[in-house]
């Protein structure tokens, strides 16, 4: 079972939690929303306070629109509704005010009815504000704002009115008229009447009592005038008196009659005066969050880690003060945070900026830190902060802070949050720090969380060799002797004692003196100075090695971006190539076909060779741009390998025909009188070969031995004169001369090249090596021409 949340001790008052309430109070409108603000309660679970702080946040977006709930000052009228229940009559004020707090409620009401989406936990509130606007509207018909009954109230009232000032108009007349009779004049003390006890009278000399009939209802207190009310105007004046006692006790019948209604309704109108109430607190809160700058934060139901980022102190944010935002974070395997630093730099500052916000997570409320920040459901929170002197007990300051102490020690345990400021100062500091480090050990072993001010160096060097303690510094500048007020996690701070010394003007000698003894004492101050240094130069690495990161995730970033962009262009590039590519061929094809039409018209052995050159050509670059942009393609299937014998179309041509002959790269391909050398990528087979056609292909590529005499040439058939002509030209010529030889042709053929400079000899035989038709090749012997020629045995 949870313990009931409840600040120990002297915390809220340590903390100044007053003052954060006063300004709750001052943002509210209602009596019973300023009462509840003063004393703000604390929530002991999660859900309640997420609750909380998601009204509230509904609240702010009202706010941030420009609609801000409706909630108009109302008073707490709780106690003059009961009374009401009971058939007490009301004074008018306090019936006026239940009007007003009906209006404001029916307002409320109409107005989170409209907003149900965006507000729905504030519309649950509203929802149960009840509508009695009749009501009401029978109070501001029968009151003036002074509390004045209107004559409108009751017919009745209005009748007992009119008649009264009718009278009151007859019987200033008749005075007036006796104040202007001439006898009367002589008897007279002033020429004017007046009132007493609700009677017109005279002021009569006393020596003309008896000139004068009436009744005397007054004298002066010299006892020579007498107030006498004239006989002529009595009988009017009862009258008169009558008419207003008629229309007082008719007023009394309508204030009951509005106080009974009041009390029938006495229950619901307390409820709407609770709802009104926790829908103004909500909107004070929210206005508050707003002046805090506050944002949303999580609240570690499960205890574990505080953690507070760009943190303020809220009593110096509402104060307008300029205030530094600090994270403060202990890990959830860290019991203490020891805070060090010189005085004035903002130790204690840091730790009550904890202890508030605690605080108002608790009660449900946005904390002025940043979103990030994770708030533990401490089970409770105590401190001992301040000037502890106790004069009334005899006790010293440090011994007050010892019996603060000694409270916070018999209470504290597990997901308690202890503050303590300047722990064990004020005595002699190596008996204080030995105290010191007992109590956060003792704090630590029994699961509190605790945040220490300090300025121990052995409190500090907790941080270092035990792992339950972590490390904090508020920064000061020494050139200018002012706080930075900024906290730096992980470092221990120093007192800068000495420098501010020599900054104020103490003696050079004096100063030089003192570090010395710091030098020879304070080896462990000097350790700690020595760490603090090493750990700031291992964070300037580290920050360095950050912003290089950070540079090369950036590069990282522009290579991807470039590289995207490089793709995107090959792709457009690639594109444009293949629509070119597709014009070219779709021109390629018609001029092809003009010229195999034109040969079937008029067959031309010359003209047939020219067309098959060209056509070769013209497949051997497509072919070879088509390789070229394919490769780049990823996606694109690899080429099919024909089967000699088999069917297959050109691409290129939109032609088919016969595979002749496969080599590594590509096919030759018959289509019809013409045969051409065709790339795999310019291919696709439709038909493999059958059985039949592959022993008949073979027995026609293999001409039988008694069909040529071994060393014997038909230089009709069998041999390729190419003398004269430029190289290019002479390999084309041959190339197409051993691809008709390859079929059916004989197995040894001539090529005749002369002798010349040499050039074309050599061209010729290094092209030879290139081609798949040669098996191998020689000179040619004396009886077959020498040099002059080359011999060229085929591929089988």
């Amino acid at each position: 079972m949870r313990r009931r949340f409840v600040p120990f001790g002297p915390v809220l008052s340590d903390l100044g939690w007053s003052q954060l309430t006063d300004a709750l109070v001052g943002r509210a409108c209602t009596e019973r929303g300023k009462e509840r603000g003063g004393q703000l309660r604390f929530f002991d679970d999660a859900d309640d306070v997420n609750e909380s702080l998601a009204r509230i946040e509904e609240a702010r977006a009202l706010i941030r629109r420009d609609e801000s709930l409706p909630i108009g000052e109302t008073d707490d009228v709780g106690d003059a509704l009961r009374r009401a229940s009971k058939g007490g009559s009301l004074d008018p004020l306090t019936i006026i005010a239940c009007g007003r707090a009906i209006r404001v409620a029916a307002r409320l009401r109409k107005f989170l009815s409209n907003r149900r989406d965006p507000c729905p936990l504030l519309g649950r509130i509203g929802s149960g504000l009840p509508d009695l606007s009749g009501l009401a509207t029978r109070i501001d018909d029968a009151f003036e704002p002074s509390g004045a009954l209107k004559d409108t109230a009751s017919e009745a009232l209005a009748s007992y009115r009119a008649r009264a000032r009718q009278l009151h108009h007859q019987i200033k007349e008749r005075v007036e008229n006796l104040l202007h009779d001439s006898d009367m004049a002589l008897w007279v003390q002033d020429s004017f009447f007046s009132v007493r006890g609700d009677r017109y009278v005279l002021p009569i000399q006393a020596a003309f009592r008896s000139k004068v009939p009436g009744i005397v209802h007054n004298a002066s207190q010299s006892g020579q005038t007498l107030f006498i009310e004239p006989q002529q105007i009595v009988d009017v004046g009862n009258e008169l008196s009558i008419a207003e006692s008629l229309a007082l006790e008719e007023e009394r019948q309508v204030i009951a009659e509005l106080s009974s209604y009041l009390g029938d309704h006495a229950s619901d109108l307390e409820d709407a005066i609770e709802r009104l109430a926790m829908l103004d607190l909500c909107h004070a809160s929210a206005k508050l969050a707003n002046d805090l700058k506050a944002e949303p934060f999580t609240i570690g139901a499960d205890g574990g880690g505080l953690r507070l980022v760009h943190a303020r102190h809220p009593l110096l944010v509402l104060q307008g003060k300029k205030v530094i935002a600090n994270d403060i974070e202990l890990d959830g395997d860290e019991s203490a945070l020891v805070v060090s630093g010189p005085n004035a730099g903002g130790k204690t500052v840091t730790i009550t900026t904890v202890g508030l916000c605690v605080l108002m997570a608790r009660a449900g409320l946005p904390i002025p830190a940043r979103e990030g920040s994770r708030v533990p459901l401490f089970s409770g929170v105590c401190s001992a902060m301040g000037d502890a002197q106790d004069l009334s007990r005899d006790l010293s300051t440090f011994s007050a802070h010892l019996r603060s102490l000694c409270d916070i020690i018999e209470v504290a345990g597990p997901n308690w949050l202890v503050l303590v400021d300047e722990i064990a100062a004020d005595t002699d500091p190596k008996e204080g720090a030995a105290i010191a480090i007992a109590v956060l050990e003792h704090l630590a072993d029994r699961g509190a969380s605790v945040l220490v001010t300090t300025h121990l160096d052995e409190v500090k060097a907790l941080g270092v060799v035990d792992s339950r303690f972590a490390n904090a510094k508020v920064g000061f500048d020494a050139a200018t002797l002012s706080p930075t007020y900024c906290l730096e996690l992980g470092a221990a701070g120093v007192s800068n004692a000495i420098e501010i010394a020599r900054q104020v003007g103490l003696p050079a000698t004096i100063v030089e003196r003192a570090r010395q003894q710091l030098t020879s004492t304070g080896a462990l101050s000097l350790a700690l100075e020595q760490l603090d240094a090493e750990r700031q130069r291992v964070s300037t690495e580290l920050q360095a090695l950050a912003s290089d990161r950070q540079e090369l995730d950036e590069e990282r970033r522009a290579l991807a971006q470039e590289r995207a962009a490089t793709q995107s262009a090959r792709r457009d590039a690639e594109r444009i190539v293949r629509e070119e590519m597709a014009l070219e061929i779709d021109s390629s094809r018609a001029e092809l076909k003009a010229m195999i039409a034109e040969l079937q018209r008029k067959p031309n052995m010359v003209r047939a060779q020219q067309v098959q050159q060209d056509l070769e050509r013209r497949a051997h670059a497509e072919g070879q741009n088509r390789a070229r942009l394919d490769a780049g393609v990823s996606s694109r299937a690899a080429p099919q390998i024909p089967e000699v014998g088999g069917r297959v179309k050109v691409l290129s041509l939109g032609s088919e025909g016969e595979v002749l002959a496969v080599d590594e790269e590509g096919a030759t391909v018959a289509m019809g009188s013409l045969r051409s050398r065709v790339l795999f990528t310019d291919l696709v087979v439709t038909a493999k070969p059958s059985s039949k056609g592959k022993s008949a292909r073979a027995n026609q590529s293999r001409p039988q031995p008694s069909e040529v005499a071994a060393g014997t040439i038909d230089h009709g058939e069998a041999s390729c004169d190419v003398r004269g002509m430029r190289a290019d030209d002479a390999l084309r010529q041959i190339e197409l001369f051993l691809d008709r030889c390859s079929y059916g042709g004989p197995p040894q053929v001539l090529i005749i090249h002369g002798h010349g400079t040499g050039a074309l000899k050599k061209a010729i035989r290094e092209g030879l090596e290139q081609l798949p038709y040669v098996g191998h090749y020689r000179p040619g012997d004396n009886h077959e021409g020498g040099d002059g020629v080359t011999v060229v045995d085929l591929r089988s």
